[in-house]
């Protein structure tokens, strides 16, 4: 177990002559919600300097591996961006971030944050990360003339219905489902998945010892493979904007998505489509998961020897607050993490998502891929069983290696 270092919080602790901030925040959205968050803190610590330090790549596939190299080599940046969750493990595990349980009490943050979500990212009793945001993995983008050409009425609310949506716009011509990169079928896994199996048998899929094995698994793996026949993926180099653009340009009716999405969709030109809600694009949960927010958070850490301390948290506390959340999110095209956050400021899709969250009875699963519910390894895994399932078409091989990572996993 790891030693509990201790964790000033209160902005003075450390060097504040600038702060190093690492992320892969460069895309439509999240490259103007950062910019907000920039000006927030220079206006909070004027006397401190901010070294934005975003490195390019959805999902911030390149950025960690060059976070891996700076961590190793023991040049830590003095903030960095991590999923909240398991996606940590490696670096808690490594002594590589401290602790911030002492950083939430000194800033009250245990009022401020749902009692699920912090649960949900604490770690043998201590919390190692701020989440800044909430994002929604389960959403179900869809192009309402492309539905009303193929006689689908509604947004199908069952895997069973949603196949049959499939067929019904495969009929037409038209591509079903759109599908980017690799990590987008991983995306359309987990979502079929929780539509599949429910809210606590999903759940139940991360907890040690879990069984992969099941006929259940099984009967979603089916599915996934079903529905993986009327898929047509864009290029990897478009990554999960060109899928989620051949929705809104009236190309494929579908597209499983985060709600990342949708500021992608509303932003101006150029960063943005500048579509409209209800007319280029509509949203539903993902087949069989209305009532459970498959969620994600992006969240900032404390290195261990970050070399300017005192900036670090002074940068938490921005990214913490109400005021810097309500300045990010709307911007980003998410959330705040917070339950006080400023909810005129949310629009059209993300007063639905706020609403959502927000919601005493809502039930909550974490997402896989981005960071949540599996370590590094477990998700390089499963990874790499759905990249070997994308040339064998064969769901019994997909659950076969599902279950041998989980059982590797080391979680």
């Amino acid at each position: 177990m790891l030693a509990l270092a201790g964790c000033g919080g209160d902005g003075g602790s450390g060097d504040s002559s600038e702060v190093e901030v690492f992320s892969w925040w460069t895309g439509p959205g999240e490259a103007e919600g950062l910019t907000a968050l920039q000006a927030l803190f220079e206006k909070q610590n004027p006397g401190t300097k901010f070294v934005n330090a975003a490195i390019a790549g959805g999902s911030g596939t390149q950025a960690k591996a060059v976070l891996a190299s700076r961590l190793k080599n023991r040049k830590p940046p003095d903030s960095f961006q991590g999923h909240a969750g398991a996606e940590l493990l490696d670096y808690i595990k490594a002594g590589q971030i401290e602790p911030l349980n002492d950083f939430y009490d000194e800033n009250g943050l245990r009022d401020v944050y749902p009692k699920q979500l912090i649960d949900q990212i604490t770690y043998k009793g201590n919390i190692y990360s701020v989440p800044v945001n909430i994002h929604r993995s389960n959403v179900l983008w869809y192009n309402p003339g492309i539905l009303e050409e193929a006689g689908v009425d509604e947004p199908p609310a069952t895997i069973d219905a949603f196949i049959d949506a499939l067929k019904a716009v495969d009929a037409t011509g038209k591509v079903p489902l759109s599908l980017g990169a690799q990590w987008t079928a991983d995306h359309l896994l987990e979502n079929v998945l929780l539509g599949s199996l429910g809210t606590d048998g999903y759940n139940a899929l991360w907890q040690p010892g879990a069984n992969w094995g099941t006929p259940a698994v099984k009967a979603a793996l089916d599915d996934f493979a079903e529905i993986m026949k009327y898929t047509t993926a864009e290029a990897a180099s478009t990554d999960w904007q060109g899928a989620a653009k051949a929705v809104v340009d009236g190309r494929a009716a579908f597209n499983i998505m985060g709600d990342w999405a949708y500021g992608y969709f509303v932003n101006p030109a150029p960063n943005g489509l500048a579509k409209k809600l209800g007319t280029d694009f509509d949203y539903a949960p993902a087949p069989g998961t209305d009532g459970t927010y498959m969620w994600l958070s992006d969240s900032f850490t404390l290195p261990e020897n970050a070399p300017h301390r005192g900036g670090a948290l002074a940068w938490l506390k921005t990214v913490s607050s109400k005021e810097g959340q309500d300045a990010f999110n709307p911007k980003k095209g998410s959330i705040p993490a917070r339950t006080d956050g400023d909810k005129s400021l949310y629009k059209d899709y993300l007063e639905y998502a706020i609403t959502e969250w927000n919601k005493p009875d809502i039930k909550l699963a974490g997402s896989f891929w981005h960071g949540v519910t599996a370590n590094n390894k477990w998700h390089t895994d499963i990874d790499t069983a759905v990249g070997l399932f994308l040339q064998h078409k064969d769901p019994a091989k997909l659950q076969e290696a599902l279950v041998t990572a989980a059982q590797n996993s080391g979680q």
